[in-house]
């Protein structure tokens, strides 16, 4: 609606000029006219212009002529909106170094707009360490596919990037490190991956997104941030919510974070994990909860959904070190093929459920339930009609080589 605001008002500027121009109007718009002559008024915004009859014909011809000019002006404005409003999403894709992953981005390089490798980490001084390897820069190149690396805070180190984002000094070495890694590489950008953020660093963090932020738009090189989920206002009601708020999500400031860099992409995966009771990774309500929040902060057009590629397999594991039992539930991420493989040889079935738009399969083994939760092209296609019916940028999805290679033939080609 911005845009369609702002291409009606060129188109009312233009308007204006062109009656302007024609009609010659150099004198004020007073209404005054001399004894003895008649005068008509055309109106032209706020003021009238006087014009003698015997003008008439003239001035007929040539409204018609400004008229038709003026309009197909208008149904290229329009036509240029429309074609603005259809743009395809971006699609975003994580990548890490393995060969599933470097053989997914080949297979399926013509539908993916971003490629984001995880290769580049920062310590408390602000040195930045790490590479994309070249056959990703180079793949990503042939196929107009921008290059935008993570850089994160290794073991996500919450005490480490405190004192980073509180040194002046170490800052600046590590905007200058990421500047001349864009220019060498000619990546499209960066995204700030940095997790297990205190609330208490908040504005810290603002101030070096701001500042890398400005860094990089000068050269004309983009910066985008991970954002950990959020659904509500509310830290939560348990003693775990409160954790995640005050560690994980709490640190962010959503809408000055949109204002400053290109996009956020939000993690809207990871609602349950190993330290919580089974249950889908991105269940549909969940994440509609999440996208409606964010969307309090920022326009949609800055806002990337986050989806899962992974499945999630909950267990009973033996653990002599942490636990005095010796055992607890733990769960490990899988590729999908690999979870389907799992379930089969368990004789296990998936069921589909139709309020989280996920699929689950429940199995015994040796008298001890085990729960498998998948992401598969069902459950893709869902968040991606949430994605679309939310006029969001486009997605970013973890992690190229663990997805369900049916997906791909749901995906239609990215922007790029």
């Amino acid at each position: 609606m911005k845009r369609l605001s702002l291409m009606i008002e060129v188109y009312r500027k233009f308007n204006l000029r062109v009656i302007a121009k024609r009609f010659l109007l150099k004198s004020r718009c007073t209404g005054s006219r001399k004894a003895g002559q008649s005068h008509s008024f055309f109106d032209l915004g706020d003021c009238f212009v006087a014009r003698p009859p015997t003008a008439g014909k003239l001035l007929a011809k040539t409204y018609h002529s400004m008229f038709q000019t003026s309009l197909i002006v208008f149904f290229i404005i329009l036509f240029s909106f429309n074609a603005l409003s259809q743009q395809k999403p971006e699609h975003l894709l994580y990548y890490v170094d393995n060969e599933e992953s470097f053989e997914s981005l080949s297979k399926n390089i013509d539908k993916i707009s971003i490629v984001a490798p995880g290769r580049y980490s920062v310590d408390e001084d602000g040195i930045v360490w790490g590479d994309v390897p070249p056959r990703v820069i180079e793949l990503a190149k042939k196929h107009n596919v921008g290059v935008m690396p993570l850089i994160v805070n290794p073991g996500f180190d919450q005490l480490m990037l405190h004192k980073l984002l509180v040194n002046p000094q170490s800052r600046a070495r590590a905007i200058a490190t990421m500047v001349a890694l864009c220019e060498k590489n000619k990546f499209l950008g960066i995204q700030f991956d940095f997790e297990n953020l205190h609330m208490t660093d908040k504005d810290a963090f603002t101030r070096f997104y701001q500042e890398t932020a400005e860094a990089l738009h000068k050269r004309g090189f983009k910066l985008s941030v991970a954002v950990v989920h959020r659904p509500e206002e509310y830290a939560g009601p348990t003693d775990y919510h409160k954790w995640l708020f005050e560690n994980w999500r709490a640190g962010y400031d959503l809408q000055e974070l949109a204002k400053a860099g290109d996009f956020i992409s939000v993690m809207s995966y990871s609602q349950h994990t190993r330290r919580t009771t089974p249950g889908p990774n991105a269940g549909i309500p969940w994440v509609t909860q999440i996208v409606e929040y964010f969307l309090q902060f920022m326009p949609p057009e800055k806002l990337s959904l986050g989806v899962p590629l992974g499945s999630q397999h909950w267990y009973t594991a033996l653990d002599t070190v942490k636990y005095f039992a010796n055992a607890r539930s733990w769960s490990n991420s899988m590729d999908y093929e690999t979870a389907k493989a799992l379930v089969d040889r368990h004789k296990g079935k998936m069921v589909w459920s139709d309020e989280q738009q996920v699929a689950y399969a429940v199995f015994e083994n040796a008298g001890l339930f085990e729960y498998v939760y998948f992401e598969d092209a069902r459950s893709f296609k869902a968040k991606y009609e949430l994605m679309k019916k939310y006029k969001l940028r486009g997605f970013s999805a973890w992690v190229l080589g663990i997805e369900d290679p049916a997906l791909w033939s749901l995906m239609p080609k990215g922007s790029h």
